[in-house]
């Protein structure tokens, strides 16, 4: 009887002891977050630069690669065979129309032109002595004193030496023709490019593929090829404006489609578009590879200054300085989704209204539902 007593009397210990412990931790609970609470109300708000969201006309554009070429560029092929025998110009040359570039070993042309001159002069005599037979004839037959039969064969004997004359002198043209090709000359005026050949090299126009000898580029009448993809066959004209930039990005030069072909490229499946180009060769050489930035169209759009584009996690935030009820403001994360770069500001399609006041410092040292002081920018 006295154990059951005895253990009955600890056991109310124990349990007044537990409640004493658990009422004094609630206490301190309760304490402590009215220190974090009284601690949040009184913190002082940032003082931070804010702009006000506006539309702005965005322009709505896609970029290609485009390919610079020349409106006047010759590849010069040779149009005999033989072996070069001088080149009298360098790389880099400025060249006049009709300027001679190279020669090929006319020798052998050489004899044969002389040869048929030689033919020509042969079948120009026996012309000329039927043509004075012919004559003769004529004059004996008006008088009686030959037959029909005799001017006959005088007029056929002329038909046939005129006709030998006149193919001789066309077939000697065109030897002298063909020697013309065993010099070369510049078709226009222009730079020449690489010479791939040397002196001794045998050249000819029937292996396949031919040998280039050199280049002709006119500098500075250049344009843009630009192949549009064919699901914008819809919005393709001409006068979209063109933007010229470097593989690094800059902006060379500003231009607007002049050509659109008419058909869709079978190879690459898309429209060749045409863009002029005026910039020096030192900015843009033809076969330079660039990018191309056709603009469809403008649009009002919000934008943002770059600096207020914060990234975490992949995701794109600003944030906005929005006003509580007690007058207060708050720095609120606001998702958004970036649309084209214009200038330093961002385009957004989605994520903030006109309007919105959009923070536009100190946005790294800010958390979501921070007490701010916008300043207007």
């Amino acid at each position: 009887m006295e154990n059951q007593l005895g253990a009955f009397i600890l056991k109310r210990i124990f349990s007044a002891s537990s409640a004493l412990v658990i009422g004094l931790v609630v206490i301190g609970c309760q304490q402590g977050a009215q220190k974090v609470a009284q601690a949040g109300a009184g913190m002082q708000a940032m003082p931070v630069k804010t702009v006000a969201v506006s539309l702005q006309p965005v322009a709505q554009s896609n970029e290609y690669m485009a390919t610079i070429k020349s409106r006047r560029s010759a590849t010069i092929l040779p149009q005999v065979s033989g072996l070069v025998t001088k080149i009298l110009v360098r790389s880099g040359d400025r060249v006049k129309a009709g300027q001679v570039l190279m020669e090929i070993d006319p020798r052998q042309q050489q004899a044969m032109v002389a040869s048929q001159g030689a033919t020509e002069r042969q079948k120009k005599a026996v012309y000329d002595y039927n043509t004075i037979e012919l004559n003769r004839q004529k004059k004996l037959f008006a008088a009686g004193v030959t037959s029909r039969d005799a001017l006959d064969q005088a007029q056929q004997a002329y038909d046939n030496s005129k006709a030998d004359y006149e193919a001789a002198l066309q077939t000697r043209n065109m030897q002298t023709e063909q020697l013309g090709y065993y010099t070369v000359r510049a078709p226009f005026d222009g730079v020449v490019g690489d010479i791939p050949v040397r002196v001794g090299d045998y050249v000819s126009p029937l292996v396949s593929p031919s040998t280039v000898l050199t280049t002709v580029d006119q500098p500075g009448d250049l344009e843009a090829y630009i192949y549009l993809p064919t699901e914008r066959s819809s919005q393709a004209r001409m006068g979209l404006d063109v933007e010229l930039y470097d593989t690094g990005g800059k902006l060379l030069e500003k231009s607007k489609i002049d050509f659109l072909s008419p058909q869709v490229d079978p190879n690459l499946q898309g429209i060749l578009a045409k863009a002029p180009v005026h910039a020096t060769p030192e900015i843009m050489r033809n076969a330079q590879l660039i990018k191309a930035r056709v603009i469809w169209s403008t649009k009002p759009m919000v934008v943002v200054p770059v600096l207020a584009v914060t990234r975490q996690a992949g995701q794109t935030f600003v944030f906005v300085a929005r006003k509580q009820a007690n007058g207060q403001f708050i720095a609120a994360q606001s998702p958004v989704t970036l649309g084209d770069t214009v200038g330093n500001t961002y385009s957004i399609t989605s994520g903030l209204n006109a309007g919105d006041q959009v923070v536009v410092s100190s946005t790294q040292f800010l958390v979501n539902g921070m007490p701010v002081s916008p300043i207007p920018g």
